[in-house]
């Protein structure tokens, strides 16, 4: 459970209550004493008598925001009016909406952007398909796919309830990379239902981007997608945890003056994330690993819990064979990474670690480890959360990561594109502002975005996927 105040939990409060010297530093006091954060106090009404106000405080949880609300209401001559959950507000009538770029003000707009001059632009493509690329907007354009079974933190939670979640992700493409994304919450999860949705209907998109589709199927659904279209598709629960974990591996490593080729890392979390991970970090350079589930090490041979990804995890990791548990793996590695559950991770495992160690504790709500735990045997920690310094989050790669495969009209995603991205994200930190609290940029630091695009569009007319020469993506 959250402890620390968050905007995620975030109410405005209108507090009516006499006009008298002393009634302000009264309600802080009962708003602090209750462990609220105020955030920020609006006049509302005055009059000789009374005041109204309205005040803006962040709760730990929803439990903690009653609790607060209840603590205003004991003040003497304060009567609380009303209550308002800012980030249910956020979401009421949704979070995106479709916008037309061209002016319809006039009888001559209508017929250029609808009948008849429309009928124009479609026999265009008709006779040259690389055209929708440029007269529609399907070049700068990706759908957002899930069948709800893997959201968040929460679980199989339906595509209806995924929802908010994938709107959620569209606002990020268009406010930090100007990219046009849709959510598209298929009401199926069999595995080929999903593949033959959204094959029929690829035409309208650039770019597939998968997202929380629960392991196994979500192999199976990429990589028959990616074999049937000519766009590229990416899921971004695997992809963009390996990106992002790689580049706060890299810029974490030099603090530590530790290289890839020598480290070795335990993870905890043997699903889709953990497995892209161990993947990328293989290609980077790593040569040494140990990947626990629930049962402890997965090592060559083991028969209890056992399914395809795992056997290919235990075929290409732990070639010392390491059978014990999570905790006693970490005994002398320099690396942990946690994809996995809250709190299983002891802090006298951390101690037992290698000299510096490097802790990304990723598990959300709650980490593997909390930060205060950790903190006095960790040299790095990073976890999943904003209200910790180091998070490591995917919005820091997909959203530039697609600006560059659209930009070039990629037909496919590739490991280089994926290994550039994260040199990108790793280089937007200068060396002269590497801090143990600061491996990573700011989702709002303005160079990631234009970083990751020309890295993703270099590689992709590298490797020859590319459709328009133009190599420079912003």
């Amino acid at each position: 459970m959250r402890t620390t105040p968050s905007a995620s939990y975030s109410l405005t409060v209108r507090c009516s209550y006499q006009n008298r010297p002393g009634m302000l530093g009264r309600v802080a006091s009962a708003v602090g004493r209750a462990g609220g954060d105020i955030g920020a106090i609006d006049i509302v009404r005055v009059d000789r008598k009374t005041i109204v106000r309205d005040y803006t405080i962040n709760a730990a949880n929803a439990e903690h925001g009653e609790r607060i609300v209840e603590a205003l209401s004991g003040v003497r001559g304060l009567e609380v009016v009303n209550v308002s959950d800012r980030t249910f507000l956020m979401h009421l009538g949704g979070k995106i909406e479709v916008s037309g770029r061209a002016p319809l003000k006039t009888r001559d707009d209508l017929s250029m952007a609808y009948t008849p001059g429309v009928a124009r632009i479609c026999e265009a493509i008709r006779d040259d398909r690389r055209k929708a690329f440029t007269l529609s907007i399907k070049g700068n354009c990706v759908a957002i796919v899930t069948d709800g079974s893997a959201v968040l933190g929460l679980g199989n939670i339906g595509p209806l309830a995924a929802l908010p979640v994938m709107e959620g992700k569209a606002q990020i493409f268009k406010d930090f990379a100007g990219v046009n994304a849709f959510p598209i919450c298929l009401g199926t999860q069999d595995p080929e239902e999903i593949v033959e949705t959204v094959e029929r209907i690829a035409p309208a998109f650039g770019g597939i981007n998968l997202e929380d589709i629960a392991a196994p199927r979500c192999f199976e659904v990429e990589q028959q997608l990616a074999e049937r279209l000519d766009i590229p598709v990416f899921h971004d629960d695997q992809h963009g945890t390996a990106v992002v974990t790689l580049a706060a591996l890299t810029n974490a490593l030099k603090i530590v003056r530790k290289r890839l080729r020598d480290i070795r890392i335990v993870f905890s979390g043997a699903g889709a994330s953990a497995t892209a991970c161990v993947k990328l970090l293989q290609r980077a350079g790593v040569q040494r690993f140990v990947v626990c589930d629930s049962r402890g090490s997965i090592f060559a041979g083991r028969r209890k819990g056992m399914n395809p990804a795992k056997e290919w995890i235990a075929a290409h990791t732990n070639p010392e064979r390491h059978k014990g548990s999570l905790n006693a793996a970490l005994e002398g590695a320099d690396v942990f990474v946690g994809l996995s559950a809250p709190n299983i991770v002891r802090p006298s495992a951390v101690k037992k670690m290698a000299k510096d160690p490097i802790v990304f504790a990723m598990a959300n709500p709650v980490p593997e480890i909390m930060p205060e735990k950790a903190a006095p045997h960790a040299r790095v920690m990073a976890t999943g959360r904003s209200d910790y310094s180091n998070q490591i989050n995917n919005a820091l790669c997909f959203p530039g990561f697609f600006r560059g495969l659209l930009h070039v009209g990629a037909k496919a995603v590739t490991d280089g594109m994926k290994l550039a991205a994260a040199k990108a994200i790793a280089s937007v930190v200068k060396r002269s502002e590497l801090h143990e609290d600061y491996i990573l940029p700011s989702l709002f630091n303005e160079a990631v975005v234009p970083a990751v695009a020309a890295a993703v569009a270099e590689e992709a007319y590298k490797a020859r996927v590319a459709r328009r020469r133009s190599r420079r993506a912003t």
